[in-house]
């Protein structure tokens, strides 16, 4: 079983549309959504039924028994986050909180406890093919453990298959670092703009990190012709493997806003993009 992990470096290049035309030619039957943050695989893949679900405890957050208190005030005084406020009682803001037990363990009466903390919540769709994900809540942290949970979650699923597609996160930090664990090989989908160029080469240097094998597509190419020419060189230069261009185009727009894969409808970024997944089959490893 072989694991191909998109990702983007950057927010917004067409990561997740090409990852989902990439499970549709593979019909994979397990992939997962990494990008916990702002999840949305299962638009594109029509994942309509009810998944099954399942709470993510994050790090834990100061409690106040203000039967307890004796508003003594160390706590409020001694919270570096400044996350402990006085009203009629002393509250602890639960998005500042960072679980760190500094009031707990200062705290004359034991009036302060750390509490479990719900910071997301697991997904598993199970119909013809096994489907993970995840949404991380709002102001929570820890989003590379439960990018974790949510490889693990699929993986303790598994059926027989020879390829699993992981739709990564935008960015080089916690989430991507952990979505790079056991990946075969990275594709990654560059945008021909000067941002995109930039982060390209910062997630490049990341995936090397991992001894991961690395190659790259450029999606819209055709918005600055000057820019995709640069990401060619750039891949030529570096022995990396370039494995197509993908056109600006309109039909995959329309396909998209219908609940479309790209390669669901003839259009010339769905022929690029099916180009490109048989390049990418020959040299994964």
């Amino acid at each position: 079983m072989k694991q191909l992990l998109i990702l983007s470096g950057k927010g917004g290049t067409g990561k997740t549309t090409i990852a989902s035309a990439l499970i549709k030619l593979a019909k994979a039957k397990m992939y997962a959504d990494c990008d916990v943050d702002a999840p949305n695989l299962h638009l594109l893949m029509n994942k309509n039924t009810n998944p099954l679900c399942s709470e993510y405890y994050g790090m834990p957050k100061a409690v106040i028994d203000s039967g307890l208190c004796l508003r003594c005030d160390v706590c409020r005084q001694n919270c570096r986050f400044e996350a402990i406020s006085l009203k009629e009682n002393y509250l602890v803001d639960t998005y500042s909180c960072e679980g760190c037990g500094v009031c707990e363990a200062l705290c004359p009466v034991s009036a302060i406890s750390l509490k479990l903390n719900v910071a997301g919540e697991l997904m598993l769709y199970k119909d013809e093919s096994i489907f993970s994900t995840a949404c991380l809540k709002m102001g929570s942290g820890n989003s590379g453990k439960l990018v974790s949970e949510v490889k693990k979650q699929l993986l303790l699923n598994k059926v027989d298959t020879d390829i699993v597609i992981v739709d990564g996160s935008p960015g080089i930090g916690c989430p991507v670092i952990a979505s790079l664990s056991g990946a075969n090989m990275v594709l990654i989908v560059a945008e021909p703009s000067l941002s995109g160029i930039n982060d390209m080469e910062r997630i490049i240097k990341t995936a090397k990190q991992f001894d991961s094998k690395v190659a790259v597509c450029i999606n819209k190419y055709d918005t600055n012709i000057a820019n995709s020419n640069k990401i060619e060189a750039f891949c030529e230069d570096s022995s990396i493997p370039f494995l197509g261009k993908i056109p600006f185009d309109n039909k995959a727009v329309i396909a998209i806003n219908h609940n479309l894969s790209v390669v669901d409808v003839d259009c010339a970024a769905g022929r690029a993009i099916k180009s490109l997944f048989e390049k990418a089959l020959e040299i994964l490893p």
